[in-house]
């Protein structure tokens, strides 16, 4: 096997389209996109940039062309032109005779170009159709649908965010985003392999490997399989296509989500040969656990429980959505850096929601490596999807492709038909609007689990999210997987309580990125919740005021766009960690807390806890804290408030917890010493949290909680209790921040004083004369008062406004 990247010298031309880019050519970056080589060349500003997404409204109906000038040499056996990618609607020509069309940005295509290729110099094209007239002709031919937002994405197989969505712009991009190459081959090729990995009960590992192979002679044909030291032998007799190899290994190291055990990787090599002679080659790295969901009916209803090599895990999550609206830009380094982030946050498990893309090799190669569960979505959300040609074919045709793909990832636990489809059908006035037109169910409950059940049969499938069996609504609480977006469109956070989910798969609260990306993107003057750039940035139908009407009930109505920045911004964090406190401490019941979201495609006010910058937003510290191992928090239960202890390690948690009552002034008002024990991986009440004093203190070695009772907005705290000491330090500074009166929730937002600062901690609340220091990590040289500047050393406290007549 021979492969030649085709990745240089192409070149981009509008077909059609405004007078500046019609006809005119300029270099293009493969694999790459539209929009960027019109950047690179200077014929657009950035799309992210102000309100310049709108001003590119005329790239939605633009034809493109993208055209390569390559030398190749002879055919000798087979030769194959193979796209890993392309978005979306393509023609592709070789040397003026098309060779090949497609309709789907979820698969690679592969064209039989023997007849075609010329020794010498070759002409490729590939022309590029507006995805959207595409949708819109699919639309006509089949019928309208229900789609959550303007545009016909259900009507195409293209990342449907493409075309905007309540966090995301409407740029609906174009190109080839995935590699191109030349394949030449002799006698035969691995067309798909399939390494399924299982663990017996003795704990022998087992790795049985399906080969199917292309064939261009009738030569007979070896598989050699290798794996930790040991190796197995198939043939493939002439005429046939298809080999089983299987390897056991005994006791091998088990593969476990991070903060359960370790991430052992075992090489994997399989050989394809024909008389001594090696034709291809397939490598990767293989993890030996067994994962279930755990969906057995109990007394409450139905569960949801991931258990990875037999034991139970509380999803610690965060759904996950594309990386960067122009997919390309995202390396296996920006991923690394994203997976890290949601690790030090503490969680196990991302959700790869399904408006975005199967995601790549780097992400999932990523995930195994720090032990992070994948939940995948197959690429359906928020829409009713017809289950007749041309999209039938494509759907069985990419899902047969990425589940085949995907078999060898430790990390990935659970394949999913949608998101909220099944919803949408139930609650969302669907059905009228369909009369007896299809709209999906066929694939979720039946095309997609039975490509699973064939191709992967040791992998979970869920019909979509949210989901419940049998007669009950799909976003019963009792039941499966829920979505709590009630909180945020309607009630407030604290109404999170009034269900206790076996497993939350989507809840969330907004707020602004972080100063130094904001303004880097936004250059409204004044800048203002409602300025017009600002608003550009913001998609969610009546997104400012929800933030709001959200802060109301708990902080004072900031006075200055910075005030309501750091006011918003902090909600957002209280909001979701109080969210997922409650769910954290109703385990095992409740089996899961997957945040909306973890990160964010262009820079936006949204559900995110990292923005598109890369920087930690409070919302990240506060999953950091709510999602620590161990963790102390003030529940209601039977009528009163109690404190409980969540235990997420393998060991027992026991000791004395200490109890104080204390006013805002610090003085202590009671006091009290128990004994406690927590078992393993468990939850329990531990003391209570009697009301009617100001702060409770509850604390036991290294874990602390300090809980104010009632709300910010009814306080009268002292509004500038902080003072704050920083000098140089090893990778920045160190800042000594120290309260001279209660301080709650302490931040440092270092991004105001050097783009790439950041703090290592954050939402800190200090007692009266404590101090706490803090480490900011920076390679810039500043003067380190800044710091302690009004704008960067915050807390709640600077918002207080005169106490509320009730």
């Amino acid at each position: 096997m021979h492969r030649e990247e085709l990745h240089d010298g192409w070149r981009l031309e509008a077909v059609d389209g405004p007078e500046h880019v019609a006809g005119r050519a300029v270099p293009a970056t493969v694999p790459g996109s539209v929009h960027l080589d019109l950047l690179e060349a200077g014929l657009i500003e950035h799309p992210y940039l102000d309100r310049v997404e709108e001003g590119l409204a005329w790239m939605h109906r633009t034809p493109w062309r993208y055209t390569l000038d390559f030398v190749a040499e002879a055919v000798a056996d087979r030769a194959d032109l193979v796209f890993e990618g392309l978005d979306t609607v393509a023609t592709v020509r070789l040397n003026g005779r098309v060779i090949g069309r497609t309709a789907n940005m979820h698969r690679s295509h592969r064209f039989d170009v023997r007849e075609v290729l010329r020794a010498g110099g070759n002409e490729l094209t590939v022309d590029l159709r507006p995805a959207l007239e595409h949708a819109e002709a699919v639309e006509r031919a089949l019928g309208d649908r229900p789609h959550a937002y303007p545009h016909p994405f259900n009507m195409i197989r293209k990342m449907a965010c493409s075309f905007g969505w309540d966090w995301g712009p409407d740029l609906q991009t174009a190109g080839i985003w995935r590699p191109v190459r030349l394949e030449r081959w002799r006698d035969a090729r691995l067309a798909s392999v399939r390494p399924l990995v299982t663990v017996d009960d003795d704990g022998t590992g087992r790795v049985t490997v399906h080969a199917d192979v292309e064939r261009a002679s009738h030569a007979p044909l070896d598989v050699t399989v290798t794996i930790a030291g040991r190796t197995g032998h198939g043939q493939i007799a002439p005429g046939d296509t298809t080999a089983t190899v299987v390897v056991t290994v005994p006791q091998p190291d088990l593969w476990w989500p991070t903060g359960y055990g370790g991430q052992p990787r075992y090489p994997l090599s399989v050989e394809l040969g024909t008389d001594g002679r090696g034709l291809d080659r397939y490598d990767r790295h293989l993890g030996f656990r067994t994962i279930t969901v755990d969906t057995a009916p109990d007394e409450i209803g139905t569960p949801f429980t991931f258990v990875v090599n037999g034991k139970p895990v509380f999803a610690k999550g965060a759904n996950w959505i594309p990386d960067d609206h122009f997919l390309t830009r995202i390396t296996r380094e920006r991923l690394a850096r994203r997976v890290g982030q949601a690790v030090d946050a503490n969680l196990n498990l991302l959700r790869v929601w399904g408006g975005g893309i199967y995601e790549s090799e780097d992400f999932y190669d990523v995930c195994d490596e720090r032990g992070v569960l994948v939940w995948q979505d197959f690429p359906f959300a928020c829409a009713a999807y017809p289950e007749e040609d041309p999209l039938w074919t494509e759907v069985e045709a990419e899902a047969r492709e990425h589940v085949a793909r995907l078999t060898p990832h430790p990390s990935l636990a659970l394949w999913n038909g949608n998101n909220e489809n099944l919803w949408g059908h139930a609650d969302w006035d669907w059905q009228g609007r369909l009369g007896r037109r299809s709209w999906g169910l066929t694939y979720y409950e039946a095309v997609l689990p039975s490509i699973v059940a064939e191709l992967d049969p040791a992998r979970a499938y869920a019909p979509g999210s949210p989901y419940s069996p049998g007669a009950v609504h799909p976003n019963d609480p009792d039941h499966g997987t829920r979505h709590e977006w009630d909180v945020w469109n309607r009630i407030d956070y604290t109404h999170y309580r009034d269900h206790v989910p076996r497993f939350c798969a989507e809840f969330g609260f907004q707020g602004p990125p972080t100063w130094a990306t904001l303004t880097r993107w936004i250059h409204d003057d004044p800048l203002t919740p409602v300025s017009p750039a600002f608003r550009a940035h913001q998609k969610a139908d009546d997104g400012g005021g929800k933030l709001d009407r959200g802060l109301a009930p708990h902080l004072p109505a900031p006075g200055t766009f910075a005030d309501w920045h750091w006011a918003t911004q902090l909600n957002q964090a209280r909001a979701v960690a109080f969210g997922i406190e409650h769910f954290r401490s109703w385990w095992p019941r409740t089996a899961g807390a997957v945040v909306w979201q973890l990160n964010d495609c262009w820079p936006v006010t949204s559900w995110a806890a990292i923005d598109y910058e890369e920087r930690p937003k409070p919302l990240w510290y506060a999953l950091k804290h709510a999602f620590a191992p161990r963790l102390f928090t003030v529940q209601p239960r039977d009528g009163s408030d109690v404190v409980i202890a969540v235990n997420d390690t393998d060991e027992a948690w026991a000791g004395d917890l200490r109890l104080e009552w204390r006013g805002f002034g610090g003085t202590l008002e009671r006091g009290d010493t128990l004994p406690f024990t927590v078992p393993a991986r468990s939850s329990a009440v531990v003391g209570s949290a009697e009301e009617g004093r100001q702060v409770l203190v509850a604390e036991s070695g290294d874990v602390r909680l300090v809980h104010v009772f009632g709300e910010d907005v009814d306080h009268s705290y002292e509004p500038s209790p902080l003072t704050a000491r920083a000098e140089p330090a090893p990778g920045g500074y160190r800042v000594a921040v120290t309260a001279s009166a209660l301080a709650v929730d302490v931040a440092l937002l270092a991004d105001r004083v050097a783009p790439d600062a950041v703090v290592d901690d954050m939402l800190v609340t200090l007692l009266p004369g404590e101090t706490r220091s803090f480490l900011v990590r920076t390679g810039a040289e500043v003067d380190p008062a800044a710091f302690a500047g009004p704008l960067v050393l915050r807390c709640s406290n600077a918002l207080r406004a005169p106490v509320r007549a009730r």
